[in-house]
């Protein structure tokens, strides 16, 4: 699972919220698609520009991700690289193009977890659940000192 920072916490919640005010979505577009659609947040990159980094090899976000190697300077292992820096995993990628997370499907309703991979309205819910869940694994890990009670009534000093 992702390394919950707050930055990726807010580009979950930016991507879906894009996307719920209609930012272009197409599931079989590199740039477009729901890996995509999160890379332009994490790179600033435009969904054309991600898409031509992808044709510049074979494959499907899940292949790409198959054969990313962080030393080959290839733009898309390059732009897989500054999302594995934002905190992601290559498993995260792979679960996102597909919506297929258990941590994240198990936090729905039962009759809400099968979620289609391609339908916009599905990947808005899983990135803001995805976003929550990061969120409270976040503040679950914050730890204040403890603080010791004053007490009413201070002691005689003698």
């Amino acid at each position: 699972m992702a390394r919950p920072t707050p930055e990726l916490i807010e580009a979950l919640r930016r991507t879906a919220r894009k996307l719920k005010n209609g930012a272009p979505y197409q599931w079989g577009h590199m740039g477009g698609c729901n890996c995509g659609n999160l890379a332009q947040e994490l790179t600033r990159l435009t969904k054309d520009q991600i898409h031509a980094y992808a044709m510049e090899r074979y494959g499907d976000w899940n292949e790409q991700v198959a054969d990313y190697c962080p030393t080959s300077r290839m733009p898309m292992d390059m732009l897989i690289s500054e999302m594995l820096h934002a905190g992601l995993s290559l498993e995260d990628l792979k679960n996102l193009e597909k919506l297929s997370d258990r941590r994240v499907l198990a936090r729905f309703p039962l009759e809400k977890r099968f979620l289609k991979h391609n339908l916009r309205d599905d990947v808005v819910a899983y990135l803001n659940e995805w976003a929550v869940l990061l969120e409270e694994e976040l503040l679950g890990r914050i730890r204040l000192p403890e603080l010791q009670a004053v007490s009413e009534k201070p002691e005689p000093v003698y």
